[in-house]
């Protein structure tokens, strides 16, 4: 298989699932994370989607894949912290509840340095996490 067609197998996967989430299969896209780590990625793309059902649903997969599959999340502290610097004000404050919800200190340096967001319900989500991660640590 040549590069175009597994980017185009990518994109398919990609919205796959996005939909699925929108239709509420989530104990089904829960299954699939579970099984198979290099889905986590799309976890930022779910985030950035535009659908209530997806935004919310990815909440749900995070708490759900925390319990059974921590490691892979804590890796991707940094990637879901370049959400803190999307210029979408829901798009950064998703970003910190997930870094939230994984509740690992190293979100801690990428949510210290978003506290002086520009969005005041930023600010407050950021200080929560901050609040509860240090709670943990």
């Amino acid at each position: 298989m040549d590069k175009n067609q597994e980017t185009g197998n990518d994109e398919e996967l990609k919205t796959m699932i996005l939909d699925y989430m929108e239709r509420g299969f989530l104990e089904n896209i829960i299954d699939m994370f579970k099984h198979d780590e290099n889905l986590f990625p799309l976890i930022i793309d779910m985030i950035k989607d535009e659908r209530m059902r997806v935004k919310l649903g990815v909440t749900a997969l995070v708490e759900e894949l925390i319990r059974y599959k921590p490691e892979p999340l804590i890796r991707m502290i940094p990637a879901i912290a370049e959400l803190l610097q999307d210029e979408n004000p829901t798009v950064r404050g998703d970003g910190a509840n997930l870094l939230d919800i994984i509740g690992h200190k190293d979100a801690l340096p990428f949510l210290l340095n978003a506290q002086s967001d520009t969005d005041a319900n930023v600010r407050e989500i950021v200080r929560d996490a901050i609040q509860n991660i240090q709670l943990l640590s």
